[in-house]
């Protein structure tokens, strides 16, 4: 079920409001879901309830109903009963609903945007272990990643019956690492077996290793088996790996030593196209005017657009109305985007930082080692084209830079945006953090 809200909802929304929320009980066809505290439910019944209910509707044999109880709405015996409950094989259900059954290569809408990732992962998936390994795929946020990812264990679990698949993302490897270090003796081998047992590992969102040394020292260890073995490693990050600051040079070229390929942000077209599918595996009828709109007014982010036709769908129902531009209109009415003369600067740097995770301090002050300095032109070309500040004015905010400073940096992004596919996902990934803020 969090695999498919993962996908629906956006990774800000998901990680507030959807991950603190704990299974309580099944009361007959009824999941019953506990929320910290009363004012959180009020808000994940009122903001998310309809992505609850679909992705319940969504998986085989789940309860029809569900509802949410705050902590504080229980009384002390069940309290003391939801505090003291033993965990129920928490890993081995982790496990089982890693990899979601929706994602396949039928359900992905190919492009100009990712063709190459597409074909790649089709070779994988049919000779795991014989061509491109690793595979790397790197893109901005939301852009099908983790679908594809997804897809190549679908299709060796479907037809490979024999061979062991694990999905996971770099979080749950981390964790599970530090918890194998910190648990009895034993565990740590237990860890090791899990990871290198299998025939086809997939770490999501590895750009998180960064700066954590011991958890690269493992990856590039399991890697090493893993390939004396012969067994597939695909590996996905929002970054190439010459790009994730403070990687181990030895982890950084096993990443870089097969494949890698991008994915860029979809055209008008390829995000209609994605629309389309949709709404076909939902079975509902939406005018091409609709499908259109929603394609416009949600750029760049597969997800959030994928999110916001959902709602849609919903609303339609909710009020037994077709699905036309009226109803588009609605859902979109809290999908706010911010106009220009809303944006500050300190929202493009605080961005542009989280995106390349570097420190606002390194940015705006004097280090000029390349994963500082290439965030920095990026934050002054972006506020340059965001806003109306005098360059003298922007370089006060950088430490003081002269202006002629700004006018290189600027200049030298702009060049890059139209020349370098690198450079101008990070650029268009950041505007749309910025956008939606």
């Amino acid at each position: 079920m969090l695999s498919i809200l993962e996908v629906e909802i956006n990774s800000l929304g998901f990680d507030v409001w959807i991950r603190p929320l704990r299974p309580l009980m099944t009361d007959g066809d009824s999941l019953v879901l506990r929320a910290p505290t009363s004012t959180f439910k009020s808000e994940v019944t009122a903001r998310y309830m309809p992505f609850l209910k679909e992705a319940l509707r969504g998986i085989d044999g789940a309860p029809s109903e569900i509802s949410i109880i705050a902590t504080d709405e229980l009384d002390e015996k069940t309290k003391v009963e939801v505090e003291h409950k033993e965990p129920e094989k928490k890993p081995e259900v982790i496990e089982k609903n890693t990899i979601n059954p929706k994602y396949n290569f039928e359900s992905f809408v190919v492009g100009g945007c990712n063709r190459l990732a597409y074909a790649a992962a089709q070779a994988v998936a049919e000779n795991p272990g014989e061509v491109y390994n690793p595979l790397f795929i790197y893109g901005g946020v939301g852009l099908g990643k983790t679908h594809i990812m997804q897809a190549i264990g679908n299709a060796v679990r479907m037809s490979m019956t024999n061979l062991k698949v694990l999905y996971v993302s770099s979080d749950t490897f981390i964790n599970e690492f530090i918890e194998s270090i910190r648990t009895a003796k034993g565990a740590n081998q237990t860890f090791r077996d899990k990871y290198r047992g299998v025939d086809l590992l997939m770490i999501d969102d590895v750009q998180f290793i960064s700066k954590k040394p011991s958890t690269q020292d493992e990856i590039f260890h399991t890697f090493e088996a893993l390939r004396s073995a012969g067994k597939q490693m695909v590996f996905a990050s929002d970054r190439p790996p010459q790009d994730i600051p403070d990687l181990d040079s030895r982890v950084r070229s096993r990443f870089a030593s097969s494949l890698v390929v991008d994915i860029q942000p979809p055209d008008l077209e390829t995000r209609i196209a994605i629309l389309q599918k949709k709404a076909q595996d939902a079975k509902v009828n939406i005018q091409d005017s609709a499908l259109e709109f929603i394609a416009e007014h949600v750029p760049g982010n597969i997800r959030e657009m994928e999110g916001v036709l959902t709602k849609v769908i919903f609303l339609a129902k909710l009020s037994e109305r077709k699905i036309d531009l009226s109803v588009c209109r609605e859902a979109l009415n809290d999908y706010r985007v911010q106009t220009c003369d809303e944006i500050t600067a300190d929202e493009i740097i605080d961005c542009t930082c989280r995106y390349f995770n570097v420190s606002k301090d390194d940015v705006v002050g004097k280090k000029k080692n390349k994963e500082v300095v290439e965030p920095r032109q990026i934050a002054i070309y972006l506020i340059n084209d965001l806003m109306t500040l005098p360059l003298t004015s922007i370089g006060q905010i950088f430490g003081g830079r002269e202006h002629t400073t700004v006018m290189h940096a600027r200049d030298k992004i702009s060049a890059a945006v139209a020349a370098d596919t690198k450079i101008r996902t990070a650029v268009n990934d950041i505007k749309a953090m910025v956008l939606r803020k």
